[in-house]
């Protein structure tokens, strides 16, 4: 099969609709075929070495956090006394008539619509045909919602089929959309082991807000001393961030912004429900002192476009496991750099999405976790050397696996 070369161009916006360089590897007949579908569990064929974090370490999980459900008491403790038990994300193995085995992630619940609904059309078809194939598959299940659960689904199958994409040219997904176009990004770190991420080299840090509204006063100060504390730990020049998880109100929001000011807070995220769109906008024009993000639950290019017309956020972050795969991350990407907006996809340093962000320069940093603190030195050693850590100016940077497809290197074992 030969390798060809990729069309580039700008993304323009043409009587409404959003038209996407061409992609020059499919518009060729790959003669692959899917002939099967399967859910697996995925295990890594060198997994690090198993721990127990540090005991009071946030990493633990054992800490409240400011959540939707923090209202009803029996939840506030913890995220793991509401969160799905029964519904979990899902891997698909999507394999072909030469050999090609592609793997995608998908969000919560969509393991059943792959299976039940998509499996059955797709058999027999080219895996390059990833646009057709993700409007079929959006077609097809838009009856019974068009976010959510069915984006769920319809992302892992589509991540699945650039994997096998980026194995048949012997590419990594990175150079299938265009290549790079920086050598390494710059990267956060999401959570409130403070001290352990300043310590490994990270700059900028995003902190989980402890309290919401239904903590009052003592709610915000507890706040407001998490951030400055991070703030001292990170420096005049390093960058703090907030995740207040879809659980604020707007009132609430201009009031910790007002007192999280003199702290120089980057941006506050996902402070309403996600599609509170009205709200956002609202709090756009009202907060001066801080970048307003979110989107990690907003579905597909129709979710942000509502985004986009209501000026709700000027940083998106969409899931590529959640948000329609990374044919759907294509499209909201563009629909943000057409107006200067950044997107920094949700764990975006940890899932494919970081393929995207190297390739496109709306994509300015990217998302990575810790491993917990109290682990041995080969813990973290794989770490750096699984993400390709490497450090400089800004802090922690990151680079995507240079191998084919998704890069991972995995056993898969059937659901």
């Amino acid at each position: 099969m030969k390798r060809r070369d990729f069309v580039t161009g700008a993304a323009a916006m043409a009587a409404g609709a959003l038209t996407l360089p061409t992609l020059g590897w499919a518009q060729e007949k790959s003669k692959l075929k899917i002939t099967g579908v399967r859910l697996v569990k995925l295990t890594p064929k060198n997994p690090p070495p198993v721990y127990t974090p540090a005991a009071g370490s946030w990493s633990t999980q054992g800490v409240e956090v400011s959540a939707p459900p923090n209202i009803y008491p029996e939840f506030r403790p913890t995220r793991s006394l509401f969160a799905a038990q029964n519904v979990p994300g899902f891997t698909v193995e999507i394999t072909t008539d030469k050999g090609i085995v592609g793997y995608g992630e998908g969000g919560a619940g969509g393991g059943a619509l792959v299976m039940g609904h998509l499996a059955p059309l797709m058999m027999g078809r080219d895996p390059f045909d990833i646009e057709r194939n993700w409007d079929i598959g959006f077609r097809v299940m838009e009856s019974y919602g068009t976010e959510g659960v069915t984006m769920n689904a319809l992302s892992g199958f589509d991540n699945a089929l650039w994997d096998i994409v980026g194995k048949a040219l012997g590419e990594p997904v990175y150079r299938l959309l265009g290549g790079e176009v920086k050598p390494r990004i710059p990267a956060y770190c999401t959570g409130n082991d403070i001290e352990q991420h300043v310590a490994f080299g990270y700059k900028r840090l995003k902190l989980a807000m402890p309290a919401g509204p239904i903590r009052g006063e003592e709610g915000k100060r507890e706040n407001v001393a998490l951030v400055a504390r991070a703030r001292k730990a990170v420096g005049p020049d390093g960058d703090v961030m907030c995740d207040c998880w879809m659980s604020w109100d707007e009132q609430y929001t201009i009031e910790m912004c007002k007192l999280m000011e003199p702290y120089r807070v980057k941006w506050v995220e996902e402070v309403l429900p996600p599609y509170e769109f009205a709200g956002f906008g609202r709090l756009r024009k009202k907060i001066t002192s801080t970048n307003i993000a979110t989107g990690e639950h907003v579905y597909g290019r129709y979710g942000f476009r509502k985004l986009l017309d209501a000026d709700g956020a000027s940083i998106w972050q969409p899931d590529v496991n959640w948000c329609g795969g990374m044919s759907e991350l294509r499209k909201i990407g563009a629909l943000a750099e057409a107006y200067d907006i950044d997107v920094i996809p949700h764990g975006g340093g940890l899932n494919g999405a970081v393929h995207w962000s190297i390739s496109h320069v709306n994509a300015p940093w990217a998302e990575l976790f810790m491993p917990p603190p109290g682990g041995p030195k080969k813990a973290y050693d794989m770490f750096e050397q699984q993400y390709e850590i490497s450090r400089g100016p800004e802090g922690i940077y990151m680079h995507p696996s240079r191998t084919p497809g998704w890069g991972w290197d995995h056993n898969a074992t059937p659901i």
